[in-house]
């Protein structure tokens, strides 16, 4: 008679409350990490760009081929 109603996940956890809230507190870390660390930073760019190439081949490929579906 009672149909009962089970949680069903809605899939990634990136669009999540949490999610949502932990990105938020690492924006707002970050502003303030490179505010106060501004001086050290300006004279790094170029190590700074070097080091986004591995990162962004690190998450940028989705999978090499598998299916994101």
């Amino acid at each position: 008679m009672f149909s009962e109603s089970k949680h069903q996940p809605n899939g990634s956890w990136y669009r999540s409350r949490g999610a949502v809230i932990t990105g938020m507190i690492a924006v707002i870390l970050g502003f303030f990490i490179i505010r106060e660390h501004w001086e050290h930073l300006t004279g790094r760019w170029a190590y700074l760009l070097l080091l986004l190439c591995p990162v962004m081949h690190f998450f940028g490929h989705g999978g090499h081929g598998r299916s994101n579906e």
